[in-house]
């Protein structure tokens, strides 16, 4: 019987000089080093750079915060969309928005309702939300932001930089025939 309290009390005052380590370093911890970081990920780099080729006219913004595109008179209703952020903002020449871009990532698991959630919000708010499960063609980029407009753009000057730009798959062909 006095081994086993003798053991026990061993137990015990290893197990108190473990707590009493641990309290003291809690004082002492430190932030950790701060490291730069990419603004873009692959999907979001590829996305803007097509955003700017197709949109060359307008301002593309990255990672705005909900709180700059949504305004409401009361706290709850802002705490909804405080920490929410929208992937890419398109702008007039105006300074107007034309429309928020969000783009999926597909190496993100995030919830279908989530993005539901999000896109009806801004939509609520009166915004043209276009989504992408993944980083967008340029051909899909010029349907939605350009309509017809870029058809006519790309066969009226064969020789352009917009022609250039456009995907090797379109090369030889007549795109409003595809329309």
């Amino acid at each position: 019987m006095a081994i086993y309290i003798l053991i026990g009390s061993l137990l015990l005052f290893f197990a108190l000089i473990i707590a009493w380590r641990q309290l003291g370093n809690r004082a002492k911890r430190q932030d950790s080093i701060l490291k730069q970081r990419a603004i873009f990920n692959f999907n979001e780099q590829l996305t803007y750079t097509r955003l700017k080729e197709i949109l060359s006219e307008k301002t593309v913004l990255a990672h705005v915060s909900y709180d700059t595109l949504l305004t409401t008179k009361f706290y709850r209703t802002r705490n909804k969309y405080r920490n929410l952020v929208a992937d890419f903002v398109v702008l007039d020449q105006q300074h107007h928005i034309i429309a928020i871009v969000a783009v999926d990532d597909p190496l993100v698991l995030k919830r279908p309702q989530q993005s539901q959630y999000e896109d009806a919000l801004l939509t609520m708010a009166g915004y043209r939300v276009i989504r992408y499960d993944n980083v967008p063609e340029y051909q899909q980029l010029r349907q939605d932001f350009l309509g017809e407009q870029a058809f006519s753009m790309i066969d009226s000057s064969s020789n352009s930089v917009n022609e250039m730009k456009r995907p090797r798959s379109y090369a030889g062909r007549n795109i409003k025939a595809m329309s």
